[in-house]
């Protein structure tokens, strides 16, 4: 691939933890626009770790770049902070799904929205419901009260909310019963058909995700 057809590349990027636990060794990957890339491997081996390095979130969990960057669309976002980086059209669906589970399913995807004009928050929230039905019939409920699969289609459509260009999910299937994730699948492929996004995923499922 021509690095400038790369939305997002990871460029011999190294991350410790702690200042002292390698959690990645130059690692390079890009991902173009307008694809799915599926990044697969076992738990522990760092894939978690290159999306928290992607969107600025690295920091808050004592870790750091220790070496080389990431890019996106040709501009290192290594430096950061994770709202710029949210701004500028990257949005992370983090592992185990980190809803607010005080808040309801409405405010849920208010904080996902604050980016964006009222205007634009409707806007998504309906787009949201269209591809999750079952949040428009619950759409008043408090999200901690929600099944796991009902939680992990809040998550992704909070990850919509801000209009990314490049959606991040990790782990969308962890834990969720098999037809839950039949139809977390039929909207993650549909996300690059019908809204034209790239979506970099990150599995340990290899089948599911091939």
């Amino acid at each position: 691939m021509e690095v400038g057809n790369a939305l997002l590349e990871f460029r011999n990027l190294q991350v410790v933890y702690d200042n002292a636990i390698e959690a990645v060794r130059d690692v390079s990957l890009q991902v173009a626009k307008g694809s799915l890339v599926a990044l697969l491997g076992s738990n522990g081996a760092g894939k978690s770790t290159l999306l928290k390095a992607m969107s600025g979130i690295l920091y808050a969990e004592e870790g750091k770049i220790d070496n080389g960057a990431v890019f996106y669309e040709g501009e290192n976002i290594s430096d950061l902070a994770p709202d710029t980086i949210l701004r500028r059209g990257v949005s992370h669906v983090p592992e185990g799904r980190r809803i607010f589970p005080a808040l309801t399913v409405d405010e849920n995807l208010q904080v996902g929205a604050y980016t964006v004009s009222a205007l634009r928050l409707r806007e998504r929230r309906e787009q949201a419901f269209e591809l999750f039905p079952r949040l428009a019939e619950r759409h008043d409920q408090i999200a901690g009260y929600m099944s796991g699969g009902e939680q992990q289609m809040l998550a992704i459509a909070r990850g919509l909310m801000s209009g990314p260009r490049l959606l991040a999910l990790d782990e969308p299937s962890l834990g969720l019963a098999p037809m839950v994730i039949d139809r977390i699948y039929e909207v993650i492929a549909g996300l690059k058909s019908k809204l034209g996004l790239t979506v970099l995923l990150v599995e340990q499922n290899a089948a599911r995700a091939l």
